[in-house]
């Protein structure tokens, strides 16, 4: 299963092409329109968010509400498009007046403004930063809402919510929680977390750092529950599912680190703090009595709750702008200013969720027999009996 994305932040929208989805999975618009309002939401978003109302269009692949076996393809129309129909239009520029309209030579610190434009030539960086931009992440939302549907058929559910903004940490008061009343828990906070003293405070740091031209960021948390074990593979590196996750999450703009259950903390830790001890019962099949591990052993999935987080560095757009260098006249100079947020962290959480759903989904459907719907879920059924036998 994989899946493609195109398109510009200012372009007239985004396409996502999906393959090998089994036929007979159930599939809306509005499974995955209600993702897309949901990374739009937050505490310190910009006027970005007032302009577009992510909506998705399905074009091909499903008929009547079901999934053919066929590629499914989508479209998110970006809406601000009008406004940018001369600067970013598709054919040659025939009023020249306008041809070094909104041009960019001054890279900015911390975006692929430079090193895309060194990468493939282009003097005018727009031609960079307007793919690399976070807007892509709304394609991405879309094929993790796909992920979870198909996930969710199988009995396997998603959360996310944010652990820390700006060094303002929450309680940790996930671990007793199932996902859908952490959902239900962040949905009621505007910096999507669950401790609602710490939610306080990180609005007003957020609020600090808009005031100040600034930007911050933070750490988010996915949980996923009713993973069967045994998903991945211990045999090579790239078959690792833990790995193709951290690839995934690191993948996302932005974030520079991911760790599964208590991650950077067990290089702190005797190893008998550690490691999750193993128990069975006739009910449950084989569990762990701890879950330091984040639900993985081996590159593979234990059946217990997958925990992973990831960090996200300040947005590097500032109204406060730190020095650059043109790249035609080399003189030092302001980095040049594009709409931006003050905090994404809060979104953020969903991007990660979902990035995490579609590896999560993609690792089922290598491993089991895909085309149809229902004996997907025969087997997984299956598989989970033989699990609690073995």
């Amino acid at each position: 299963m994989r899946y493609l994305t195109a398109g510009e932040s200012h372009g007239p929208q985004l396409t996502v092409i999906i393959e090998g989805l089994p036929a007979g999975l159930p599939l809306t618009a509005e499974d995955i329109n209600e993702s897309l309002a949901q990374r739009q939401k937050g505490y310190g978003r910009g006027r970005r968010m007032q302009i577009e109302k992510d909506q998705v269009q399905i074009t091909s692949g499903v008929r009547h509400g079901l999934t053919l076996g066929s590629p499914v393809s989508m479209t998110i129309e970006n809406k601000d498009w009008q406004h940018w129909t001369k600067i970013m239009g598709m054919e040659p520029l025939t009023d020249l007046t306008n041809e070094g309209r909104r041009k960019i030579t001054k890279p900015r610190p911390g975006h692929a403004d430079l090193n895309g434009g060194i990468k493939y030539g282009h003097r005018d960086l727009r031609n960079v930063l307007e793919r690399s931009s976070a807007r892509e992440t709304a394609a991405r939302v879309a094929v993790g809402a796909v992920a979870k549907k198909l996930l969710a058929q199988l009995g396997i559910e998603l959360a996310s919510h944010v652990v820390e903004i700006g060094g303002i940490k929450a309680e940790n008061t996930a671990a007793s929680l199932l996902p859908q009343e952490i959902n239900e828990k962040v949905n009621l906070s505007a910096v999507r977390c669950l401790d609602e003293e710490a939610s306080e405070l990180m609005m007003q740091k957020i609020d600090e750092a808009k005031k100040n031209g600034n930007s911050i960021g933070g750490i988010v948390e996915v949980i996923t529950t009713g993973m069967p074990p045994g998903i991945g593979s211990y045999v090579h590196y790239d078959r690792k599912l833990d790995a193709k996750i951290a690839a995934a999450v690191v993948s996302i703009n932005a974030f520079k680190g991911v760790e599964f259950g208590i991650g950077f903390a067990a290089g702190r830790k005797w190893g008998s703090e550690v490691q999750d001890e193993i128990a069975w019962d006739e009910e449950r099949g084989y569990f762990r009595l701890s879950n330091n591990l984040g639900g993985f052993e081996g590159g593979m999935t234990t059946g217990m709750p997958i925990i992973v987080r990831g960090v996200m560095k300040p947005i590097p757009t500032l109204y406060k702008p730190l020095m650059s260098v043109d790249i035609d006249s080399k003189e030092p100079f302001q980095a040049s200013i594009e709409r931006s947020d003050s905090c994404a962290v809060p979104s953020a959480s969903i991007v990660c969720e979902h990035v995490v759903a579609w590896e999560l989904a993609k690792a089922i459907i290598e491993q089991f027999h895909s085309d149809q719907m229902g004996q997907l879920e025969e087997q997984i059924s299956k598989y989970r009996q033989y699990a609690r036998e073995f």
